[in-house]
């Protein structure tokens, strides 16, 4: 059995690898609601870089619009959900449908290594 998901790419090209996990996590259940895929993830400085997909606060203004460059804020958790790795930030639950392919995973492995020693969050800075 078929189905059809319908992808709009805007700014940065998903690949047909991209689109593919991306509906394939798409239909997976999660534990808690999801509010965006991300590919070509890479977590630097505690935080997660990808390419956007269904973000749940996307708006009019093309804020969180699928295919932007996204950095979420600093990552809390990360777990495997199924086929997938779920990272959670403060307000936020990420799928991450790829990885980059220059050390995507690595940064990944390194994180949940180095996690158990991060005990600080980034600090919220008001100008």
């Amino acid at each position: 059995m078929f189905e059809t998901v319908m992808v709009e790419c805007h700014g940065e090209r998903h690949s047909d690898f991209d689109l593919q996990r991306i509906v394939r996590a798409k239909n997976q259940a999660f534990a808690k609601p999801v509010t965006a895929y991300l590919t070509g993830v890479i977590i630097q400085a505690r935080a997660a870089v990808g390419v956007v997909y269904g973000h749940v606060r996307q708006d009019s203004l093309g804020r969180f619009a699928d295919g932007h460059i996204i950095r979420t804020s600093d990552v809390v958790d990360v777990e495997k959900e199924g086929r997938f790795w779920v990272i959670t930030t403060e307000n936020s639950r990420y799928v991450i449908a790829t990885f980059r392919s220059d050390g995507g995973r690595q940064s990944l492995r390194d994180f949940r290594r180095l996690a158990v020693k991060l005990t600080h969050l980034t600090a919220n800075h008001v100008h």
